[in-house]
């Protein structure tokens, strides 16, 4: 895994607290620090997220696609 994807990884777990926490005590970090959640520099924070994730997606799909990959040995190789 890349510093590219690491950087996406971490961001998008801090995103992932963000809506726990707002689920949990309806409190949104982002909006606060922004001034509001319709508020440029929020809007911008939630678009770096949400390209985090589709990053992660592909990771994902790296990591099922090298996991079905493995081949488990038939009988005759062991």
């Amino acid at each position: 895994m890349g510093i590219f994807q690491k950087i996406a990884l971490a961001i998008t777990i801090i995103g992932a607290l963000n809506w726990g926490v707002a689920g949990i005590f309806r409190f949104d970090v982002v909006a606060q620090m922004a001034g509001g959640s319709a508020e440029p520099l929020a809007r911008f924070i939630y678009v770096v997220i949400g390209i985090s994730g589709l990053i992660n997606l592909g990771i994902l799909f790296d990591y099922q696609r090298d996991r079905d990959d493995i081949r488990m040995p038939t009988p005759k190789e062991v």
